[in-house]
């Protein structure tokens, strides 16, 4: 029936027989197979039951610590955000009000500028016309004394013609007498 060697035959409902010799089995193991099984089911739990419980409690605390990390770190950078952001709402502010401070100085110094501008203007425009009066002045003097001269020499040529049509020869050597006279 088997090719078994002849001195173990196979019994009915798991038995075996070894030449002479009948050993109980359950489940197709003899007593020596559920001893090896047992002891090895002992130590497994054995390893499970002690340890696993201390290595799910350390992972769980191991992961818990760094979610505590994580929120601390959170907060930490949240608290340094929010002094930055308050440090940048106090600069913005600050900024502000040195804009506005240097805003009012330049308007300042433009009114001043523009009214030294319109005094300094109105300073050269009298000047100018000061020295635009003395120069039509001076036009007007230099234009008169030109015509006094030639008025003069108008009058002088007019007298000339007048004396040498009136007067002659005779009338010159009178004239001689009376001042050669008169020294």
């Amino acid at each position: 029936m088997s090719a078994l060697p002849s001195i173990v035959e196979e019994q009915p409902a798991g038995h075996t027989e070894v030449a002479g010799h009948e050993e109980p089995t359950l489940l197709g193991l003899g007593a020596e197979g559920w001893v090896y099984f047992s002891v090895t089911i002992f130590f497994l739990l054995a390893i499970f039951v002690a340890k696993a419980p201390q290595k799910i409690a350390a992972a769980l605390d191991s992961q818990i610590a760094e979610k505590r990390r994580n929120l601390d770190e959170a907060a930490r950078i949240r608290a340094e955000a929010q002094a930055l952001l308050e440090d940048a709402k106090a600069q913005h502010a600050q900024s502000v009000q040195e804009a506005a401070a240097m805003l009012e100085h330049a308007k300042t110094e433009a009114a001043q500028i523009l009214a030294q501008a319109d005094a300094d203007t109105a300073q050269l425009i009298e000047r100018r016309a000061s020295v635009a009066e003395s120069k039509i002045g001076a036009a007007e003097r230099a234009a008169v004394d030109d015509l006094r001269r030639e008025a003069a020499g108008l009058a002088t040529a007019a007298a000339r013609e007048l004396i040498a049509r009136r007067h002659g020869a005779s009338a010159d050597r009178q004239l001689a007498d009376d001042i050669i006279a008169r020294i």
